[in-house]
């Protein structure tokens, strides 16, 4: 069988996720990469050995046509214009989170997907976590019951991106639309995924771009640029539909004591905390009691290489992808209440 000829549009940081992954996967061919900045491609050609190489998106899919599929991995304002050109070009699409910047480009790309008869992938690694795997277990076996509650939290003291994560106009937003997307998909995705009802939201902006003499776990590719006008802190507050409630806090600065990514799932018969490994809480023999799992949360190279290749195996076997279009509209739509509830000071309804 022939390898599948891969593009890549955007080569920033996350890009060498994508790129590493098929690189290993032996039914791909890293074909082309595309970047609006020239001297950022030609590093990255070299690096990885590509010579096709694209300033533009459009130019790309119109030069290749034997390209058969390609990842978005460019700032979030141009995931829905590059993936329904890419869509309408006959390609099969993995974009990276969050799916668009707003509900209604999510909807543009399902349907540019849907009419072209293409995968749409998105980029909710958490759920290929090996975290994720042990509590979808626990719940599908009934240790948690009925789910009713759950709390999130993807916490930085001193962790802004800087760059395109901090101009709204690329971004769409701050924390909540970077961070926040993948504690809200989680639980989403362990609780079986149900639609979101309603939200009432809150975002702050108090703290800003914080200069100080402290080395960050993460920047944009180009961080010396500094605008900043999205939130620093958000919170909110998700209704779904089967009556389980959300409880979701997510910040890039935060006078605060230690940073956060817990996941909490609270039920019936017991309770589930990542944080970062996983333990379950409930009863036995009427006692309180607890087990810790001997998993740790994988949220790295090895998940991204997973999803990756679910993407490939569903292009070539028709094997059903764990997070799709579906999921991408519905955290879009999420992500949209949350803003405007923060921006009205009033709850938001969703429509089913």
């Amino acid at each position: 069988m022939k390898k599948l000829r891969i593009g890549v549009i955007g080569t920033g940081n996350i890009s060498h996720e994508h790129i590493s992954a098929y690189m290993n996967n032996p039914h791909c061919e890293l074909y082309a990469l595309c970047d609006i900045d020239e001297e950022t491609l030609a590093a990255k050609g070299k690096k990885y050995g590509v010579d096709r190489l694209f300033t533009d998106c459009g130019e790309m899919l119109k030069a290749l046509p034997e390209l058969d599929a390609v990842s978005v991995c460019t700032w979030n304002s141009a995931h829905a214009p590059c993936a329904v050109a890419a869509l309408q070009a006959g390609k099969h699409v993995f974009c990276e989170k969050p799916m668009a910047m707003s509900a209604a480009e999510a909807e543009q790309m399902r349907q540019a997907a849907k009419k072209a008869g293409k995968l749409l992938a998105l980029g909710f690694v958490r759920r290929f976590g090996k975290d994720a795997d042990l509590v979808r277990e626990l719940v599908k076996e009934g240790m948690l019951g009925e789910i009713y509650y759950a709390k999130a939290a993807y916490i930085r003291r001193n962790g802004s991106p800087g760059g395109w994560f901090t101009d709204r106009a690329r971004s769409g937003g701050g924390p909540l639309i970077d961070l926040g997307v993948h504690v809200i998909d989680l639980v989403r995705y362990l609780a079986g995924n149900p639609l979101p009802v309603s939200v009432y939201g809150a975002a702050f902006y108090k703290l800003g771009e914080r200069k100080l003499n402290e080395v960050k776990a993460y920047t944009a590719t180009r961080a010396d640029e500094n605008k900043c006008d999205v939130e620093d802190l958000a919170a909110a507050m998700i209704r779904f539909s089967d009556g389980m409630v959300l409880n979701v806090e997510t910040s890039y600065a935060l006078n605060t004591a230690a940073e956060s990514g817990r996941i909490e799932l609270f039920g019936t018969k017991g309770g589930v905390r990542i944080d970062p490994g996983v333990s379950l809480h409930t009863v036995t023999a009427g006692k309180l009691s607890d087990v810790t799992f001997p998993s740790p949360a994988m949220f790295g190279g090895e998940a991204y290489r997973k999803e990756i290749d679910e993407f490939i195996d569903a292009i070539i076997s028709g094997t059903p992808l764990r997070a799709n279009a579906d999921d991408g509209v519905e955290m879009m739509k999420i992500l949209d209440a949350i803003y405007r509830s923060a921006q009205t000071g009033h709850e938001v309804s969703i429509a089913l």
